[in-house]
């Protein structure tokens, strides 16, 4: 049992209970929607129109909306769009972030200072929606997975989270491997990646869930080809327009003429798009409080 230090007062039973309840309300927040979402996807129409739109208990289920969802190649395509794209781009921002942040963390690196500065004056300065989408079209990105990756790949807030944390690696081993022959690339590789693992991987995660949710550029760079959308973008069209997703066999009817209720075919794609998220978060939680708190306190 770990000792309290001595300028900290003991827990009263009122301080206890409340934060109990604070938590347990938390926690029910964040819960109860989920079980809404998934008791609805799995829901009959019957159900369905029995509650009046929202399931909150569970009332006849059925797999209908999952097996139409996932035989739906409109689906089934954008599902590995998107994999693809949060693959890959995370992988690229990863990069192109861990290099800068190491270089800019690096006191005797070349210009460093001035490109730190003019890395934070993009913070707060930009250069709008229109020149963006007019540089992006004329390097021949309407229609091509690369508008989806390349125009947000790099975040200038985890870069200064990243070179924080490297700005504070102990200069004794940096310097032990210097004498041992070791250069910037075999530095980084063996010396720093290795002790920041824990911002490594929340950085990495802040990157994917931007890639896996993402949507906007679709709209920007192909919001006509629907086998290049990822399955955000399917899930935007289909809730807000209220037809059918397209290839599906609801596609170009209105939601009184779908063969399985769109509610829930609407809180089964929400489902699906969540799955890769929930299996992700927990082998990367535990690193929250050494990654971001303490890359943000360094420094």
């Amino acid at each position: 049992m770990t000792k309290r230090p001595s300028w900290q007062e003991p827990p009263t039973a009122v301080g206890q209970s409340a934060k109990g309840i604070t938590l347990g309300g938390v926690l029910a927040v964040m819960l109860v929607p989920l079980w809404i979402v998934v008791v609805t996807s799995l829901s009959t129409p019957g159900a369905i129109n029995r509650a009046g739109g929202l399931v909150i208990w569970p009332d006849g289920i059925t797999f209908n909306a999952y097996e139409e969802m996932l035989t739906d190649p409109t689906v089934r395509t954008a599902l590995v769009v998107s994999l693809g794209i949060t693959i890959i781009g995370t992988a690229i921002s990863m990069v192109v972030s861990v290099l800068c942040a190491f270089g800019l963390s690096r006191p005797r690196s070349f210009g460093h200072r001035f490109i730190l500065v003019l890395l934070v004056v993009t913070m707060f300065i930009g250069g709008g929606l229109i020149p963006t989408f007019l540089v992006v079209t004329g390097l021949g990105g309407y229609g091509q997975w690369w508008a989806l990756i390349l125009p947000s790949a790099v975040s200038v807030f985890n870069i200064l989270v990243l070179r924080s944390f490297y700005s504070e690696t102990s200069a004794e081993l940096i310097d032990a491997a210097r004498m041992d022959g070791a250069g910037d690339w075999r530095i980084l590789w063996s010396v720093v990646l290795p002790i920041s693992r824990a911002v490594t991987a929340v950085i990495a995660l802040f990157y994917a869930v931007g890639y896996w949710n993402a949507f906007f550029n679709v709209m920007l760079y192909m919001p006509t080809e629907s086998e290049k959308w990822p399955l955000q973008y399917v899930l935007l069209t289909y809730v807000n327009r209220g037809v059918g997703m397209p290839g599906s066999v609801n596609a170009g009817f209105g939601l009184e003429h779908a063969q399985t209720a769109p509610l829930s075919l609407q809180m089964a794609v929400v489902v699906l798009t969540l799955v890769p998220l929930l299996i992700v978060y927990p082998f990367v939680q535990k690193h929250f409080r050494t990654g971001v708190l303490t890359g943000a306190i360094k420094g």
